[in-house]
Parts: structure tokens; sequence; C-alpha cells
């Protein structure tokens, strides 16, 4: 949270509301809500989800403030719960859902490995999707994907296990499927 006033405040409303102040807590709610829908809308871009899915990610967080603001520990800030609250419902969200992006991994290989037919504006289109990953995902797609180093290999200049290697480039290929197909819609 980037408003240690507005964060105070709000922490200020919330132990009130739990001690009973029915005022507190509907000003609580009042001030929260737009909050809270920019952190969803956030959280549904990062993950892939329909913005439509926001609304319904606000008001469940909404009902679990009102049904768990006694394990709040009143302490600590009140922004990161919150924001815990909102990754947490969309992720319940999705996998209730099944929101799913189903890309075959033999898909994203084949687009990775027939790179030396990119012209330049789309290896700079594979490199932003590569910077996207993290390490050391990204060591290992440019290795065994691009550079045509074996698992072998690659494992043993990472100082990885093989099956470390392919769980993470499985993963890795997975996560780039994600970041393609969100690009494209």
């Amino acid at each position: 949270m980037r408003n240690p006033a507005r964060e105070e405040e709000w922490a200020r409303w919330m132990r009130s509301a739990i001690a009973g102040d029915a005022r507190s807590y509907h000003k609580l709610l009042t001030a929260v809500t737009p909050h809270l829908r920019v952190m969803a809308r956030r959280r549904c871009e990062q993950y892939g989800a329909p913005a439509s899915e926001a609304e319904d990610v606000v008001q469940e967080v909404l009902l679990a403030i009102h049904l768990k603001r006694g394990t709040w520990d009143r302490s600590r800030p009140l922004g990161p719960w919150m924001a815990a609250l909102v990754r947490n419902k969309l992720v319940d969200s999705l996998r209730r859902r099944g929101n799913e992006i189903r890309v075959p991994l033999e898909d994203v290989i084949t687009v990775l490995e027939s790179e030396e037919r990119l012209d330049a504006g789309d290896r700079l289109d594979v490199e932003k999707m590569l910077a996207r990953l993290k390490e050391p995902q990204r060591t290992i797609v440019q290795s065994i994907s691009i550079e045509g180093i074996s698992v072998r290999e690659t494992a043993e200049r990472m100082s990885m296990t093989e099956v470390a290697v392919r769980v993470s480039l499985h993963r890795a290929l997975k996560a780039l499927s994600a970041l393609y197909v969100g690009t494209t819609n």
C-alpha cells in the first residue's frame, strides 16, 4: 500500500468494527471496495482471467472480510491481508470454474525451435516473452529450446538433476503458453 495514512485509517476502522462499531465497519467497507476492485482487476490481468471475474472476486473478498475479520492481526497493516484475500479468492474462483489455459507444449516448443526463421521483430517478441520467465526457467528454455543443448548438458551446466531440468522446462513452457495466449487475445 502506498498511502500509510489511509492504511492506518482503515486499520483503525477495522479495529473499531471488530469491537462492534457498525458505523466504522460501514466506513471501512465503503473505503476499501474501490481499492479491492483495482487489486482484483490487476490480479485478473496477471492470471489471465477475464476482467469480468474481478467483480465476483470483490464480492467474495468483502464476504471474507466480514467472516474472517477476527483473524486479522491488529498489529499488522490491513492492505497486505486484503491483498492476500483477493489473490486467494481469485485462485479459488479460477479453480472452481475450471479456467485453465491449455496450449500443447509441443506447439510452444515448435515456435521456440523455429526461431531461425523469425524476423527481427519476432525475435524481439520471443526475447520479451522469455524475459518474463524467472531464473532458472529462462536459462533452461534458452539452453534446450533455442540453443539445442541436451537436457543432460543443461543439467550439468546448471548443477541440477536432469529430472529437475525437465520439470522446470515443462513449467516454463506452460508459463510461456499462458503468456502467449494472453498476448493474442
